[in-house]
């Protein structure tokens, strides 16, 4: 992010923490806090950070650093260690009392692994704002913790959900209906103020590609996989190419090796996202679980219909046949979309423009400028220092 949007809220200075629980060294919903961040930071206010896993070297952390934010590790453990242990919340408790921020902000890489960060600062009083990217119809949380999840949720000032889909299972999940939260958008890492040029020579290759960290219990990569490993697909001109990395890479590379698949590649991590959709006529994502995938909604700015599985918030941008095609997380739903899309194949740049023209219309120019605003406004809302335990409904 190179030129920030003054937030035009007339506040004073604001003392802001930031509590990130993605497990990775940088992962997709980390944009949306960083880009406000930078924001923030850039308007006079003070922000410290807590990242796990935190890379002191990646461009994302340089730039708040270059802002004067501090930015801190959360956890020191090695990344196959998932618990937040009793000293580091500790070590949070006596940041937060001493630095009383005006406002929490805990970006959860699901909906409940930052949860006990929220039940900290609800002790203490401290007002805090919960952002959920991830929310597995197949994973509900055990009932004993039920109690402990409502009063956390229903104490934020706000809950943030990246699709409805999101928020609606997590009222499911836990017998609740928020009335303090709202739907936000992730920023995209695109440029293009519109749609790609058309790659072309579709009829040669179908080329398809499958942007997505390399983990398979979310992003079902094995699925796809077993599709492509099907006779007819594997006589067919048509070609998917793997984008990422992530804790199942080799499987995933040793699964194709053994299904003797020619028509798939391994392209490994890159940032350039205009370079991907220059040379792909369409994005492929059979995920297990989803929020709002920038991997989609970047195809999509980038003229190019999309392939994907009705979880998280994918059907809500995509229009099953007009700007791409919905499947189930199975093989066979699976096979069956991609056997559309290749039987349409010949339509499939009308389908991207129509998709560039929808996601334009659902994500907003600047998605970090706008939950800056947001933020601030929390700031300055009169009940946002009130008792805490408002915006929740049972109905157990």
């Amino acid at each position: 992010m190179q030129n920030f949007i003054h937030v035009t809220s007339a506040v004073s200075a604001r003392r802001f923490t930031i509590v990130s629980t993605c497990p990775d060294p940088w992962g997709g919903s980390e944009e949306l806090w960083s880009g406000a961040a930078q924001v923030l930071s850039a308007n006079g206010h003070r922000l410290s950070i807590f990242k796990t896993s935190l890379d002191q070297t990646h461009p994302r952390i340089q730039q708040l650093k270059s802002l004067s934010c501090k930015v801190r590790n959360l956890r020191r453990l090695p990344a196959p260690q998932p618990l937040i242990t009793r000293s580091h919340l500790f070590s949070m408790a006596v940041h937060l009392t001493v630095r009383r921020p005006d406002l929490v902000i805990i970006s959860q890489g699901d909906n409940y692994d930052g949860l006990h960060f929220g039940y900290l600062c609800r002790k203490l009083r401290i007002p805090y704002a919960l952002v959920s990217h991830k929310a597995a119809d197949h994973f509900w949380p055990p009932d004993k913790s039920r109690r402990y999840r409502r009063e956390v949720f229903a104490g934020a000032v706000r809950c943030f959900f990246v699709s409805e889909h999101n928020w609606r299972l997590t009222e499911e999940q836990n017998g609740m209906t928020l009335t303090n939260a709202e739907v936000v958008r992730n920023p995209y890492l695109v440029t293009a103020d519109g749609p790609l040029p058309w790659p072309g020579r579709e009829m040669e290759c179908l080329r398809l590609a499958c942007v997505a960290r390399l983990y398979l219990l979310d992003k079902g990569q094995d699925i796809l996989l077993r599709v492509l490993a099907g006779e007819k697909w594997k006589g067919r001109k048509l070609h998917v190419s793997f984008y990422g990395s992530g804790v199942n890479g080799e499987a995933l590379a040793d699964l194709a090796a053994r299904l003797g698949l020619r028509n798939v590649s391994f392209e490994g991590q890159t940032e350039d996202v205009l370079g991907i959709w220059k040379n792909h006529h369409a994005l492929v994502l059979p995920s297990r679980a989803e929020g709002m995938p920038l991997a989609l909604v970047e195809a999509m700015m980038c003229g190019r219909p999309c392939v994907v599985t009705k979880v998280g918030g994918n059907a809500e941008v995509v229009q099953d046949g007009v700007t791409g095609f919905l499947a189930t997380p199975d093989e066979d739903s699976i096979d069956a979309a991609l056997e559309e899309a290749w039987g349409r194949r010949e339509e499939l740049r009308e389908m991207g423009q129509r998709a560039a023209l929808r996601i334009r219309e659902l994500v907003p120019a600047s998605p970090a400028e706008d939950f800056a605003e947001t933020l601030l406004d929390l700031t300055n809302a009169s009940d946002s220092r009130a008792a805490l335990g408002l915006g929740v409904r049972a109905h157990d």
